[in-house]
């Protein structure tokens, strides 16, 4: 008889649990999309089907992204750290549209994503609840730590999809 699995959001050990389980949310929407990269060819990376953007811009963008909530509106820094300013050559937006992305091996990509997630996670160790729930007043909204996670989630999601869907496309499958 096989042993059916339990399905359940659990929380990350070392972390506040409810911190912990947005957390690993997270991380289970990137362990999802990593997977699936594995074997990735330069040309799957760099390809453009259309107007939509390649693989390698949307993992550019989901690491730009991520990166800029949490120095924004988590850490309510205006510049980034060095050692992650450095991952970003190009900027995200130059012209109101994502930058395309070409070349980038998927090493590259990987070690961008996973950077910038360390640093999240690093940060989000030492938060407590209060902090977590703390509205961050900005000049075009309030935001909370805990929200942003919630839309890293939504966000990363949504381009995992579109990254799986593209994949199908290219391999025909």
């Amino acid at each position: 008889m096989t042993t059916k699995p339990t399905l359940k959001v659990r929380s990350l050990p070392g972390y506040e649990p409810d911190i912990g389980r947005a957390l690993w949310c997270l991380e289970d929407v990137r362990s999802n999309l990593t997977k699936r990269l594995k074997g990735i060819s330069q040309n799957e990376l760099d390809i453009k089907i259309g107007s939509r953007q390649s693989i390698g811009s949307l993992l550019y963008h989901i690491a730009y992204v991520e990166a800029g909530w949490l120095y924004g509106e988590v850490m309510e820094q205006e510049a980034w750290d060095t050692e992650i300013e450095e991952l970003f050559p190009l900027d995200g937006w130059p012209d109101g549209n994502l930058v395309h992305v070409v070349g980038d091996t998927i090493e590259t990509h990987l070690h961008r994503l996973n950077k910038v997630r360390e640093t999240l996670l690093i940060h989000f160790r030492s938060m407590n609840l209060e902090d977590w729930r703390r509205a961050r007043v900005l000049d075009e909204y309030d935001v909370t730590p805990e929200w942003v996670i919630y839309h890293l989630i939504e966000h990363e999601a949504h381009h995992r999809g579109q990254i799986f869907q593209l994949l199908r496309e290219i391999r025909g499958d």
